[in-house]
């Protein structure tokens, strides 16, 4: 089993589809690495020798910010705004939606479950 930045990789997917399972490589950027490292897309991870391996990790490291720096990165850009006491911010602070979507109906995800109000009996 391949490990890179830290996630084990599944082996018997192909390479871009595996290096998708780090947080922060999407399909565009693995399809980006392969090219860059010239290893083909139709490849499977069990059949990339070591050196290749060390490579793309090598590559990763160099190129990308991924998982742990990443989502330290988010929190504290998302701890920044909620400092500032912008919108944004009291958005996150409040756990309501962030980017303009509507809460009179929907938006159960970011408010939880729904909550009866007391004292009204019909």
């Amino acid at each position: 089993m391949a490990r890179i930045s830290g996630v084990n990789i599944p082996t018997h997917k192909r390479v871009p589809i595996a290096l998708t399972y780090i947080t922060g490589i999407g399909q565009t950027s693995a399809e980006e690495i392969c090219e860059s490292l010239k290893i083909d897309a139709s490849r499977r991870v069990n059949e990339l020798s070591d050196a290749e391996v060390l490579a793309i990790r090598e590559h990763i490291d160099a190129t990308y910010t991924v998982e742990g720096d990443l989502r330290r990165e988010v929190q504290m850009n998302i701890k920044r705004l909620m400092d500032l006491g912008c919108y944004r911010g009291l958005r996150h602070r409040r756990g309501l939606p962030v980017r303009g979507q509507r809460t009179s109906t929907n938006a159960r995800t970011r408010k939880g479950p729904a909550r009866a109000i007391a004292g009204k009996k019909k």
